[in-house]
């Protein structure tokens, strides 16, 4: 269980670090994301979460 607690709180770093350096990139890409249709992002989530478990 210890370890699922660091890996979220890595997770939680790296993400905040990314909004903290870099807002307007964040921003610019989530204005992106917006654009795609449903099904390219559901694609691309399928696929990170089949790499997340692939590492894990």
């Amino acid at each position: 269980m210890q370890d699922l607690y660091t890996a979220l709180g890595l997770v939680l770093v790296i993400e905040g670090a990314i909004y903290a350096l870099f807002p307007d990139g964040m921003q610019r890409a989530m204005a992106q994301l917006q654009e795609m249709p449903p099904g390219t992002l559901r694609l691309a989530g399928l696929g990170a979460a089949v790499a997340g478990v692939v590492i894990v």
